[in-house]
């Protein structure tokens, strides 16, 4: 219950923060254009709100609504969420959105965007500033890597130390090391103390390649026992620091990486089991586990979430990791930089999401708000805030009508056209708009719903 609310208070905390300096973008170029912004609210006040106030000689009430969907910034004059279309049947005034000039509305429109956008590279800046960018280059995991029967078709062999590709070197173990693999035609490794090269066609699909299991690749972890749980079936079959894990049902285990393969195929046992006896039975296994002067072989029966109670050396443990640092000038280009490259890589990966699998890998409030960690971490709080800025800055400016895309797009045309959309028009535009979003919202968070329950 503690990690959950964590999560939530980051993520609520996250989420606040980019939808006021979100609406705060629409609201400094409507006053700025002497547009009157009517309401400025935090999350949504259908029926009622839980707080508000009004300054004195001000045209903006300011609130707290009780529906944690995000917020809005009610602007006379404009068809929006609010669906006010009264307004817009009286006479127009030169205090509304719809009598300033098409470039001040588009400015308007496309401020929480901005705000957003530029936040993320302020953030990205401030974390290289204070933090620094600390990595463990690929090149020195020297273990090698663990791969999957795809990768092992392709020509990898577990133990492999990636190097790079044809078009660049690989920087550390992430994400982009997935995407610069899935477009390579030519990965360099070293193999044996050899330098090597692999081909690959380069057009791998990166979600399959992240979401297979096991993945694509992994670095290698060898099964090596550092720390044993204290009452835990390891301690009871007298496992201890420094053994090594040799076999479990007899498939001779190789790596850490394997084991948990292993225990996966366990799982899948588990899942079917219908009576306490097939569930015994899936969590009984045999386990040869030694160093170099003993060996022995114990059946033991894991726990309900298929434990064994040992722990191995993380990556960090075994690699030293290297740090940049950066004074607050160099900071700034630095942090520019990393901003667009997640943002291009964001764009780029949007193409999985009209397949099969990127269907099955949407998420809603539950899968964001399991990317914060389980414990309060103020350096990866503000990595995720700075994303989801950039993920609200991509989706808001998308053309889809009650996104500020939408308007945008609508904008653009008069712009162009020199012709505006009616009124009639755009508010059915609106429902259309405001209902795929609905849709899509019941749709996210029904696959978190799903995954909790074992369905994905």
């Amino acid at each position: 219950m503690e990690v959950f609310l964590i999560r939530v208070l980051q993520f609520m905390l996250a989420i606040s923060l980019l939808v006021l300096l979100h609406e705060g973008g629409h609201f400094f170029f409507s006053k700025l254009f002497g547009v009157r912004v009517e309401k400025f609210y935090l999350f949504f006040d259908w029926k009622f709100s839980l707080f508000k106030f009004k300054p004195k000689n001000s045209d903006t009430e300011y609130g707290v609504g009780w529906i944690p969907l995000g917020g809005y910034c009610k602007i006379a004059g404009m068809i929006d969420e609010s669906f006010d279309t009264e307004q817009m049947k009286q006479p127009e005034q030169p205090w509304e959105f719809r009598t300033k000039p098409a470039w001040q509305r588009l400015l308007i429109m496309i401020g929480g965007v901005l705000v957003n956008f530029l936040l993320a590279l302020f953030i990205y800046s401030q974390i290289l500033f204070w933090w620094g960018d600390t990595y463990i280059p690929v090149k020195d995991m020297t273990l090698g890597m663990k791969f999957n029967q795809e990768a092992k078709s392709y020509g990898f062999q577990d133990g492999d130390i990636l190097v790079g590709t044809d078009t660049k070197t690989f920087k550390d173990f992430s994400a982009d090391l997935y995407r610069d693999i899935s477009e390579a035609h030519r990965v360099d490794i070293i193999r044996n103390g050899q330098p090597m090269s692999i081909t690959l066609p380069g057009n791998l699909n990166l979600l399959g390649m992240i979401k297979a299991d096991p993945s694509f690749v992994r670095p290698l972890l060898p099964a090596q026992v550092d720390s044993i749980l204290p009452g835990s079936p390891a301690a009871g079959i007298g496992m201890q620091k420094g053994d090594r894990i040799l076999a479990l049902n007899d498939a001779p285990i190789d790596s850490y990486n394997e084991f948990v393969d292993q225990l996966g195929r366990r799982h899948d046992l588990l899942l079917t089991a219908q009576t306490q006896a097939d569930s015994l039975k899936a969590r009984t296994v045999v386990i040869a586990f030694g160093n170099d002067t003993r060996t022995d072989t114990a059946s033991v029966t894991l726990t309900p979430e298929l434990k064994l109670g040992f722990v191995v050396k993380s990556i960090a443990d075994i690699y030293k990791p290297i740090t940049t640092e950066y004074g607050f000038f160099e900071s700034i280009p630095a942090g520019i930089k990393y901003g667009w490259h997640v943002l291009a890589s964001y764009v780029d990966d949007m193409k999985y999401v009209f397949s099969a699998e990127g269907v099955k890998s949407l998420g809603g409030f539950g899968a964001i708000g399991s990317l914060f960690p389980p414990m309060w971490d103020w350096y990866m709080f503000w990595k995720m805030t700075a994303f989801l800025s950039i993920i609200l800055a991509f989706m808001n400016i998308l053309p889809i009508p009650a996104l500020d895309g939408g308007h945008v797009l609508f904008l653009l045309y008069e712009m162009i056209t020199r012709r505006k959309p009616s009124e009639n028009f755009m508010i059915k535009a609106e429902y259309v708009g405001f209902g795929i979003l609905i849709l899509l919202m019941v749709f996210a968070n029904l696959n978190d719903i799903l995954r909790w329950l074992g369905y994905m």
